[in-house]
This record gives structure tokens, C-alpha cells and sequence, in this order.
């Protein structure tokens, strides 16, 4: 006891004296600072990001990878952060001067301060017993800290315009009463500032270029020296020349960052979102964390700077989150009797943008929002905000409007973060508990409307027809990696003892939907991604390390359970989101393609096949394809393409897929064109299953073409015989020839392993054997689960 109390002075001596130090740092970064124009500055920060992607042109993908995060980048965001919040805290001074080797001191000072930042958030965040989220708390806060001194511009850019639009747009009569803009106009605004920061150098460079050469031009056709000539062209092309001088100040004065120029939000929307100079009190007022990275920084309050008579984003990273709370914050500010109705308008939503944006991944899905049921335990009427049912996978997502996380540094009160989750994720979360216990309490239970006051049953839902279960907290903003972690609070357990909670954004939902295109691909992640969620100990930083970690690896879930019964209590994938963030780098990012999981081209005509037909099982027999590992897929399409090419001789042919733990397939592949004989195919069926020591078996129906065009896939129930009777003895019969096949074919592949034939059966595999899908894991632990 004694020494557990010497260590946490310890502790604490240690984190004061790291707080001094990093607040000594903060003020001559202040000093660095305050003493120069902001413009050249601000151009000659600018300028560095611009010269290291000139030196990346040439890295390769692979080089990129293995060199990890860009420190440079990192530092240069880092400092544009502090840059802002000087000239929010400090007034114009007298007098400047700009100095290269100040600059130098100043990108020396930032590096400095931010490993400080980092030693600071070990040594506070050490050995804490317990807290929101019990004996985890301590990695949970440093986590906490490091992200909110790192974490910068983990969005894309690109799609700051499609996120505004969606989420302002139920307030766009307002917008446009207050500002003279309505939401799309807004949206574009915030666009243009987030394309400015991300191209305007390379578009000023360019412009530079043309000018350039245009004078030269000009004086050639002359015949006379640029020098002597240069006033006349000036004179003769007053727009080029001036559109030259923009193209300057963009380079080297920090043009890129003026949103009044690039830009046609109006004035007073801008100076809504803007700190005039000398403005802040607070981040460098007297107390602890004075000026350092744990205080608040003023760019989360408001994402701009007036200088002069423009408004700059000084630091483009925040524009989404600071900016759109900014905005809503004013917009009430203007006109408090919206208040009502703000609410209302953001709950709508909030609940119905799931169901919205995934409209391509949920088709023919019957949502239901603001369902009411009878809690039996309560005996009250309680709420869900959205439920959705497509085929055997069902979504229950509770929607939260709100900001998603405070803006107060986890430093200076992370209690005050661990609430934010307790209102956001654990309300969720009961909310969605107490309706799967209520799905649990019959073997089919009612769901109601309010309509006109009264409760008006509007379905009947049976919780045994739902393969897969997804309760989910859904936020307007990202929280990472505050939603990652949220796994690890006590509260939070898999619900009905199986179905685990998982966190998503809007911002999530954005680039979600494009790169998992198809309903089969995203309800496979989404089981794959709630698998994660269910394993404490075992963390993706935020969704989009969790997105590119599928699109790596398939089943992450499985690899990482591996990793934690080996050697490790704690397991964290960092940068799996690359491919993913890479996507969105070029020009023609819209077009280019996107990273994916690699299928063999016939498994992806039977997965398109079922996408065609989505009858009923179709996302159980889509899904299982999709856990296979690439042997298992290449081995599984080369059997489809012997089979199917041989549909030239036979009206159909049949092997089957699976093993005894699962619900094995049987796989009919039907000559398109002819008519089914289903008699024969459902004895054939029944046969399999009886040769098999399965208890049950599906049957799956593929309509092809011996060329290969793949016209429909589909599952069909298959009946088991138990006893033989005179009327089945055939079938019975059949299951016995079927399974001496089955054993030459066996003794055919012992003797020539080489040669890949068609299976009509794959025997009984150990439960710690390898699995037959190659995936190189136990069977238990991969399709044996």
C-alpha cells in the first residue's frame, strides 16, 4: 500500500514536471509566432507541405506503406493548429518581421512540444485502477490524449460537400432566412474551402506555368527580351496578370487558406465561424495546461480567422466537425424560437440517414422507424428509432443527434469524455438491449406505430428468422477513437448474450457506401465488423482501419483472435485504413478504382447471380462464400467452371459444399434455359443430406449458361428422410452410391493430390485440423466455428 502510494507521487511529479515543460514550449511557440506577419507565415508553412509532396511524387504504394504516417505532414498540421490559435489569442502587434531561421526554431519548438505531449499523456494516464471503463481506463485515456494531440484531418476531404448537404439540409429554409444561402450552397462553401487547402497549390503552380509561358510567348512573337516587354503584356492581359497574382499569393502568402476568396459564403456566415485577432481568452490564460495541446484549442470553438477585412481556415483539418458545430451553434444563436423545431428536423435526420445513404446495400429492405412495443419487464411503452429486416440480417440503429463528444480536453477532465460516451453509446445501447430482450421474450412479437395518438401494430417479427443481429449507435459526427474503444466499457456486452454493439458516424455511412457497393459486401462487413466488436482487448483505431482492415485480410476477427490467445492481452492494428485513404488522394479519385477483396471472376458472377435474385437465404449462402480465403475461393471457382462447362452434355450437375458443424450446401448447377426438374433435384438433395452426418443441409440452385453467364442464384430448403420407407428407398439407395463416389474420389485424390476434380462430398474434418478453405486456421476456429 505504501508503494503503490510512492509510485503515484511518483507518477504525478513526473506529469507536472512534464506540463511545465510543455507549457514553456507553448509560450515561445507564442512568441514565434505573435512576432511575424501571419501571411508569410503562414505561405512559408504551407510551402513545406507543398515541397514534401513534390519529393513523394516518385514513392511507390509499397514505399509509402512501410514508411507509415508522415511525420512532416503530421507536425506541419500540428503547428498550423497553434498558428491559429495565436492570432485568435493574440492582438496584431506594431511591429513584424519574417525570419527563416524563426520558422526553423518554430517547426523545432512544435516537434518538441508534441513529444512532450506524448510523454505527458504516459505519465497521467499510467496506472489508473479504475473509471468509466474499469480496469481499462488507463489505456483508454492515453488513447484518449494521444489522439487528441495526433488525430488530425482523419476525414476526406473530398467528401466535406456530400456531408454537409446531407445534414444541413433539413435546416436549409432557415439557412436561408438567416444567411441568404440554403444548404447546398453552404455545402459547396465548405467544399471549396476543403479543395483550396487540398489542390490550390498545385492549381497556383499551374497558373504560374501558363502565365509564364504566355509572356514568353508575347515577347517572342516581339522578338524582344521579357524584361523589355513585360509592362505591355501586364497592360494587354490585366485578367491573366491578375489571376498571376492570386496564383502568388496562394503560393507563398498563404492564399490557399482565404475563404473569402475562394469561397462565395457570405460574410456573415464566415465571421459566424471566425475568431477576430486577440479574440480567445482562454487557451493561454493563467492555470495548468497553459497553452499546451491539452487545453482546448481554439480551432475546435471556430474554425476561422479574420485577417483584415478575408477569413482564413488557418487549419483545414477541423473545418468539418468545429465548422459544423459553429454553424449550428449560430444559426440558434440568430434565431433562438428555431429551437423546437432544430430538434425535431435533426432527430428526423438522424434516424432516417442509415436507411438513406445505404439505400443501394438495403434493397427491397422493409424499414420501420419509431417502432413501439410493450416492455413486458417495465409493463411501458418504449421506442427504437429504426428498424430494418432485409432477408435473415436485421439492423437496429438508434440514433443520436447531437454533438458526438465534447470539446473539453481529456486532460483537464476526460470524465467529462467518458460521459459523452455514457449519453451517446450506453443509451444506445439500452435502448437497443431492451428491444433485442424483447424480441427474446416470444417466439414472435408485435411492433407498433404511434398514429393520431394510438398504437397501431405495423409488423410481427420472429426473432429465429434473423441469422445475423446488428444493434448499432449512430452518431452525426465521428468520435474515434472514443467509438472504437467503447467495446471496453463494462456496460457494454453482447447483447441476448451474442450480438455485440457496434458505434458508427454519418461520416462512416459516406465512405462505407462506396466501397462495399453491394448488399451481400456490406452486410458481410457489417457481420465481420460486429464480430470485431465483440472482442475486448483486441482494437482498429476508428471504422476506417476497420474497413481497410477487411478489405486486407476478410476476417479480421478471426486473425486477431488468434493474436490474443498467443502472447498478447492487448492487440492494436494501426494504418490498416491506407488503401482506403490513398483512394481519395488523386484527381480522378471519383473514377479510379477502389481497393476491394479479390475473387476469382466466377465467384463474383455467382455473387452477382444472387444479388440478381435475392430470394429468400440468398445473404446466409453470399455470406459463406465471402468467409472463404483465397485458396478456398480459387479451389471453389475452379470447381464451379468444370462443372458448368460440362452443363453442355448435362441438363444439370451437383456437388456438396460445407461441413458437418455448419449447414452444408448442396449445390445444383442448372443448364439456363431448360425447366428444373425439381423431383429429381429434391431427391438428390435428400440423399446428399443423408450420406452426410450433418443434421441439416441447404440446398443452393445456380441457373448457368456452359459459357458462363451466370442468370440466377437462390436457395431451396432440402428434407432429410429420417426413416426408409418403400415410397424413399431410392433416395436411400442413391445416398449409398453417392457415398462409395465419394470415397474413390477420395482415394483418387490420395493418390493423385495434384488433380482437381469435382467433389460430390468433403469429408469429416477434426475440429483442429486445418480448415478445407485454406484459409491456414484450425477448422475450429475458421468454418467450424
Amino acid at each position: 500500500m505504501i508503494q503503490n502510494q510512492a509510485d503515484e507521487e511518483k507518477r504525478k511529479e513526473v506529469a507536472a514536471s512534464l506540463m511545465k515543460d510543455m507549457e514553456a514550449t507553448a509560450a515561445r511557440m507564442r512568441e514565434l509566432i505573435v512576432g511575424m506577419p501571419p501571411h508569410d507565415l503562414l505561405g512559408y508553412v504551407y510551402a513545406q507541405r507543398m515541397m514534401k509532396a513534390m519529393s513523394e511524387q516518385d514513392v511507390t504504394k509499397e514505399e509509402r506503406e512501410a514508411q507509415g504516417p508522415d511525420e512532416l505532414i503530421n507536425q506541419n498540421q500540428f503547428l498550423l493548429e497553434y498558428i491559429h490559435a495565436v492570432l485568435a489569442t493574440d492582438p496584431a502587434p506594431d511591429k513584424v518581421e519574417f525570419s527563416g531561421e524563426k520558422c526553423a526554431e518554430l517547426f523545432e519548438q512544435s516537434s518538441k512540444l508534441r513529444e512532450q505531449a506524448m510523454f505527458y499523456a504516459m505519465a497521467s494516464s499510467a496506472d489508473k485502477k479504475d473509471g468509466a471503463f474499469g480496469p481499462n481506463t488507463a489505456d483508454i485515456e492515453f488513447h484518449a490524449k494521444t489522439s487528441w494531440v495526433l488525430l488530425r484531418g482523419n476525414r476526406y476531404q473530398v467528401l466535406e460537400g456530400e456531408f454537409y448537404r446531407y445534414v444541413l439540409e433539413p435546416h436549409d429554409e432557415a439557412l436561408k432566412e438567416i444567411y441568404g444561402v440554403g444548404a447546398r450552397e453552404v455545402a459547396a462553401g465548405f467544399q471549396a474551402m476543403a479543395d483550396a487547402a487540398r489542390t490550390g497549390q498545385a492549381f497556383a503552380i499551374e497558373e504560374m506555368m501558363n502565365q509564364f509561358q504566355a509572356a514568353h510567348a508575347f515577347a517572342a512573337a516581339k522578338e524582344k527580351p521579357l524584361e523589355e516587354v513585360m509592362e505591355e503584356w501586364v497592360a494587354q492581359n490585366n485578367d491573366q496578370s491578375k489571376a498571376a497574382g492570386q496564383a502568388m499569393e496562394d503560393m507563398f502568402r498563404g492564399g490557399v487558406a482565404n475563404v473569402s476568396r475562394h469561397t462565395d459564403l457570405p460574410q456573415e456566415l464566415l465571421a459566424d465561424l471566425a475568431y477576430e485577432r486577440g479574440e480567445d481568452k482562454e487557451f493561454f490564460a493563467a492555470g495548468d495546461h497553459a497553452g499546451t495541446p491539452y487545453r482546448t484549442l481554439p480551432v475546435r470553438k471556430k474554425p476561422l480567422i479574420k485577417l483584415g477585412s478575408d477569413y482564413f481556415a488557418v487549419d483545414p483539418c477541423f473545418t468539418r466537425d468545429a465548422g459544423y458545430r459553429a454553424l449550428l451553434f449560430n444559426l440558434l444563436q440568430r434565431k433562438p424560437v428555431y429551437k423546437v423545431e432544430f430538434n425535431e428536423l435533426q432527430k428526423a435526420m438522424s434516424e432516417a440517414a442509415f436507411a438513406d445513404i445505404l439505400g443501394i446495400q438495403l434493397p427491397g429492405a422493409k424499414v420501420l422507424q419509431e417502432v413501439y412495443y410493450k416492455d413486458p419487464v417495465s409493463k411501458q411503452w418504449s421506442e427504437n428509432d429504426t428498424l430494418i429486416l432485409i432477408d435473415d440480417v436485421l439492423y437496429l440503429v438508434e440514433a443520436k443527434a447531437g454533438a458526438a463528444a465534447t470539446i473539453a480536453s481529456p486532460a483537464s477532465d476526460f470524465g467529462r469524455h467518458a460521459q459523452s460516451v455514457q449519453d451517446l453509446v450506453i443509451k444506445a445501447y439500452k435502448q437497443c438491449e431492451r428491444f433485442f430482450n424483447y424480441l427474446n421474450t416470444a417466439d414472435e412479437v408485435p411492433l407498433f406505430h404511434m398514429i393520431d395518438g394510438k398504437y397501431v401494430e405495423c409488423a410481427r417479427v420472429r426473432r429465429a428468422d434473423y441469422r445475423v443481429m446488428l444493434p448499432i449507435g449512430l452518431t452525426v459526427e465521428s468520435f474515434s477513437p472514443l467509438s472504437a474503444f467503447c467495446k471496453e466499457l463494462p456496460a457494454i456486452m453482447p447483447l441476448l448474450g451474442k450480438h455485440a454493439f457496434i458505434s458508427l458516424s454519418i461520416d462512416d455511412l459516406f465512405v462505407l457506401r462506396r466501397f462495399l457497393p453491394t448488399p451481400g459486401e456490406f452486410a458481410h462487413y457489417m457481420e465481420v465488423r460486429q464480430a470485431v466488436a465483440g472482442l475486448r482487448r483486441a482494437h482498429l483505431f476508428d471504422e476506417l482501419d476497420h474497413l481497410g482492415a477487411y478489405l486486407k485480410k476478410n476476417r479480421v476477427d478471426v486473425e486477431m483472435t488468434e493474436q490474443l490467445k498467443k502472447d498478447a492481452d492487448f492487440v492494436m492494428w494501426d494504418g490498416m485504413s491506407f488503401d482506403v485513404d490513398r483512394s481519395f488522394e488523386s484527381e480522378s479519385w471519383e473514377t479510379d478504382p477502389r481497393p476491394t477483396q479479390e475473387y476469382p471472376d466466377e465467384m463474383l458472377k455467382l455473387l452477382g447471380a444472387f444479388d440478381a435474385t435475392r430470394k429468400a437465404g440468398w445473404l446466409r449462402a453470399d455470406s459463406y462464400l465471402r468467409n472463404l480465403g483465397s485458396e478456398g475461393r480459387n479451389e471453389l471457382a475452379a470447381m464451379l467452371v468444370e462443372l458448368r462447362k460440362s452443363l453442355q452434355q448435362h441438363d444439370g450437375r451437383y456437388f456438396i459444399y460445407g461441413q458437418e458443424v455448419e449447414t452444408p450446401f448442396f449445390i445444383w448447377l442448372h443448364r439456363s434455359g431448360g425447366v428444373i426438374d425439381w423431383k429429381k433435384v429434391n431427391d438428390k438433395a435428400s440423399s446428399a443430406a443423408i450420406m452426410t452426418s450433418a443434421g441439416t443441409m441447404a440446398g443452393l440452385m445456380i441457373e448457368t449458361t456452359a459459357g458462363g453467364t451466370y442468370k440466377a442464384a437462390f436457395t431451396f430448403p432440402v428434407t432429410r428422410p429420417t426413416n426408409r420407407t418403400e415410397a424413399n428407398a431410392h433416395i436411400f439407395d442413391d445416398a449409398e452410391r453417392m457415398k462409395q463416389r465419394a470415397n474413390n474420389f477420395l482415394r483418387s485424390q490420395r493418390a493423385a493430390p495434384e488433380k482437381i476434380q469435382p467433389a460430390v462430398d468433403i469429408p469429416k474434418v477434426g475440429r483442429n485440423d486445418p480448415c478445407p478453405c485454406k484459409s491456414g486456421l484450425k477448422y475450429k476456429k475458421c468454418h467450424g466455428r
